[in-house]
């Protein structure tokens, strides 16, 4: 969508979803920042999730305290949850435009890539407690 491959769109929401210097960026900003938050969560089952790395200055090699991992593990677990069940509730998100949203084969497209986000919040609760556990045990 950001680099103008059409993804079914029609009407008001293919112009207001046109490629360019704003949409694009927006879209490509909202990209790896969730992919950035997505990536913190395998810090709750690697080492660099207990200890900073060493190369860190002034910080190398220090115990991340447990809630500074959890905490915000667990209000993204929540806010995920929260999002996606909210986006879901009455309808799968290529109906949320309208008539003007993808139709077919665009839709099912659009809702398959959407679906999984479904068990982003579960499974990070479920991460976010094991490693929970995990660090107490070990303290």
């Amino acid at each position: 969508m950001a680099v103008g491959i059409p993804v079914g769109f029609s009407g008001q929401l293919a112009q207001d979803w046109r490629p360019g210097l704003e949409t694009s960026s927006y879209i490509t900003l909202l990209t790896l920042s969730t992919e950035a938050l997505a990536f913190l969560t395998i810090g709750l089952v690697r080492p660099w999730g207990e200890r900073t790395p060493r190369w860190i200055p002034g910080l190398g090699d220090r115990p991340i305290p447990v809630w500074a991992a959890a905490g915000p593990a667990a209000l993204g677990a929540l806010a995920v949850t929260a999002v996606m069940l909210l986006m879901f509730w009455d309808a799968l998100p290529a109906s949320g435009g309208g008539s003007e949203a993808p139709q077919g084969a665009a839709a099912w497209i659009m809702n398959a890539c959407y679906l999984p986000l479904l068990l982003w919040g579960p499974l990070l609760t479920v991460v976010t407690v094991a490693y929970v556990r995990r660090r107490r045990r070990t303290s």
